[in-house]
């Protein structure tokens, strides 16, 4: 027997249940977490794709596309950073068809996720890079894969942070599913931001359907726990970020995103992820409520791979060891969370512009830049010295003996200098301070970077 029949729910093989707009991904409404009285919320259920989240759509169609170019075939490598999801698809997708995956991601994406891809048959390469790789700055995992694919013939990267055979992937599927299922409709679009190919496929299809629709976009605060979405810095590094396009862009805070996905699984039993509560905080707050409103929110990925996010977020829910003591965070955990999140106030961090023209002027700080020294091989503020975060314990005779010296921490993003900020505070530094928004910052002002000899 033969079939691929989505009546039936019969395939010849896992491909065919790639989502469609034969076979579309399930649109809930949401009825208890929304406040409102005439607007309608439809969450897109995107764990229903066969291999559990969005990035499968694009998976597919970027592998699709380059067999369509000609410049992948059987036998060859796939490489790809990733934060998860879209290598999770590339890898079942690859098993189907004989591409086998490498995929170079950050430790700090949560450990469910790494294990998984390394059951699915992935070569995972794991960095002390961001979590979510920014294109475009010096990063290991983007880095790392676009060296693979220079270094042998066989390996192709597909490149989901420029390909714009992502965005056209949901152009195919997303976008036709959701005005078929609203019957045309719909009003607001809003899905989170992270390769910014959801939101910029579907939300061209929808608007060449009624101008009228409205695309919201959703990023994250600077410094965010939660994997596959960026925030506003990291976004103006994606090609694929096209704010043209879109009708508003807000953001959400970790706090609200989490507070939201508790309350989706608990009042709705939606099993949604903590991205999935950060596109609906910033539905709720952009869409108003009026009779007419149909809104369909993007809910990338289910609950089960954050459990090690949830520990953080929420220790009271961590079963209790032998001894009675949490499996979470500890109060101090917790205590110093709040410190390093105290630290974004204006007399603890210093903004790029503002360090860029003080060294213009002749001013001297000592910048520090703690990531790894291979990161740092590749491109530094100029004039800064290298201590790796992990290596700052054992190299303080390095610091300088007057407590009272100038001195600017630099990591990626900003995220790692706080830590190492307040370990410099913590050894009676009175004059230290974080570059916010780190060296990816940096470069996304233009300003120049200086390379080791």
């Amino acid at each position: 027997m033969t079939n691929n029949d989505h009546t039936l729910r019969v395939y010849d093989s896992i491909l065919g249940l790639l989502s469609s707009e034969e076979n579309p991904t399930p649109l809930v409404r949401l009825n208890k977490v929304v406040p409102f009285e005439h607007t309608q919320v439809f969450a897109k259920l995107e764990w229903y794709n066969p291999f559990g989240a969005v990035k499968d759509r694009i998976a597919a169609n970027l592998i699709r596309d380059a067999e369509e170019r000609g410049v992948l075939s059987p036998g060859m490598r796939l490489v790809e950073a990733t934060s998860g999801n879209t290598g999770l698809g590339l890898a079942m997708i690859g098993n189907a068809k004989g591409y086998p995956l490498q995929t170079p991601l950050s430790v700090a994406i949560p450990l469910e996720k790494r294990t998984v891809l390394r059951f699915f048959g992935t070569d995972v390469v794991e960095l002390s890079d961001m979590l979510c790789p920014a294109p475009g700055a010096p990063e290991g995992a983007i880095a790392t894969a676009r060296q693979a694919a220079e270094d042998d013939a066989d390996t192709i990267l597909l490149d989901q942070y420029a390909n714009d055979a992502n965005p056209d992937g949901h152009y195919r599927t997303t976008g036709p599913e959701i005005w078929r299922q609203t019957e045309g409709k719909v009003t607001h679009f809003v899905a989170g931001l992270g390769t910014c190919g959801t939101i910029t496929g579907t939300g061209r299809f929808l608007k060449e359907q009624s101008a009228d629709v409205k695309v919201i976009g959703v990023h994250p605060e600077e410094g965010h726990d939660i994997p596959g979405v960026r925030s506003m810095v990291q976004l103006q590094q994606t090609k694929l970020f096209r704010p043209d396009e879109y009708d508003q862009t807000l953001e959400a805070t970790d706090r609200e995103s989490y507070e939201l996905c508790l309350r989706l699984n608990r009042e709705e039993s939606i099993i949604a992820g903590p991205s999935s509560g950060m596109a609906l905080a910033g539905a709720l707050r952009a869409v108003p409520d009026e009779p007419g409103n149909i809104v369909v929110v993007i809910f990338p990925d289910n609950v089960f791979k954050y459990a090690s996010s949830f520990q953080r977020h929420f220790p009271e829910i961590c079963p209790a060891d032998s001894e009675g003591e949490s499996g979470g965070p500890s109060e101090n955990d917790l205590f110093l969370a709040d410190m390093i999140e105290n630290l974004k106030n204006p007399h603890d961090s210093v903004r790029v512009k503002k360090l860029h023209e003080q060294m213009e002027q002749g001013g001297k700080p000592l910048v520090i830049d703690v990531r790894p020294a291979d990161m740092f091989a590749e491109s530094r503020v100029p004039g800064s010295v290298n201590i790796p975060q992990s290596e700052l314990a054992k190299r303080t005779e390095e610091l300088p003996d007057d407590r009272d010296a100038e001195i600017v921490m630099v990591c990626g993003i900003g995220r790692f200098s706080k830590h190492t900020t307040l370990y410099l505070k913590s050894m009676g530094y009175r004059n230290v301070r974080s570059l916010k928004g780190g060296i990816n910052e940096w470069v996304r002002k233009g300003l120049e970077t200086e390379p080791t000899a």
